[in-house]
């Protein structure tokens, strides 16, 4: 009951039918974050895209200047001094066939697993695991900068500086894009980087207004809708 009283209160302070300023909009989001956790920050971007058709797909990385809050668990695919450069930046599971047997034997629970990094020469080794990573969103990609001789960066913006944008049915795109513990200043500048990022993906089939409506939001709180230009999108 107690939640419940909290959201209408929250629900009450949001004008529906406005679109805010960024600034004004976070610091509307983050007072409206009242739950006992940190509440994630998300962001949720309608675009004008049929994802059904291939030249209309949007996939990016998207690296957050504050970080996400969150410290992701990394798998990362890679021998020799690359391996030795991976444990070295931070990765927690690193190997080549062994990490194969450990994932199809449960050793390594796959789903505890945030993000995987492959250098281009194991992609064979990753192969094998094509029908466990592809449906979990883990099979790494070179367009993600997850197939990658730089595994320090790569790994570093696993750890908690970048997320996946990815276009799902109906165009909508949705992240984490921080914590409510962030400040307002913080968030901001991962909203506009995560929207900058988003805009310069557009892909070459999409027709007409690219970005409908962008929402911004906390875990347990309502949606405040943004100034589509001010906030750099339009």
């Amino acid at each position: 009951m107690a939640t419940g009283k909290r959201f209408k209160t929250a629900v009450a302070a949001v004008d529906r039918n406005k679109t805010y300023a960024l600034t004004e909009a976070v610091k509307l989001v983050k007072s409206n974050a009242k739950a006992k956790f940190d509440e994630t920050i998300e962001i949720t971007m309608n675009l004008g895209v049929d994802t059904k058709q291939s030249d209309q797909q949007v996939r990016v990385m998207v690296t957050l200047p504050e970080g996400t809050g969150k410290a992701n668990t990394v798998l990362v695919f890679a021998k020799g001094p690359k391996a030795e450069e991976a444990k070295g930046a931070g990765a927690d599971f690193v190997g080549g066939d062994d990490l194969v047997e450990q994932i199809n034997a449960g050793t390594i629970d796959i789903n505890k697993i945030d993000r995987c990094v492959a250098t281009p020469d194991m992609m064979g080794v990753v192969g094998k695991l094509g029908k466990v990573l592809g449906p979990k969103g883990l099979m790494p990609n070179p367009k993600l900068g997850t197939v990658t001789m730089n595994v320090t960066e790569a790994i570093k913006g696993a750890k908690g500086g970048s997320v996946e944008a990815r276009a799902e049915k109906a165009g909508i795109v949705q992240a984490g894009v921080g914590k409510a513990s962030f400040t307002e200043a913080a968030l901001a500048n991962n909203v506009k980087a995560f929207i900058g990022a988003i805009v310069r993906a557009k892909p070459t089939g999409a027709k007409g207004n690219y970005i409908k409506k962008i929402t911004i939001s906390s875990t347990m709180g309502p949606g405040v809708k943004l100034d589509l230009a001010e906030a750099g999108a339009a």
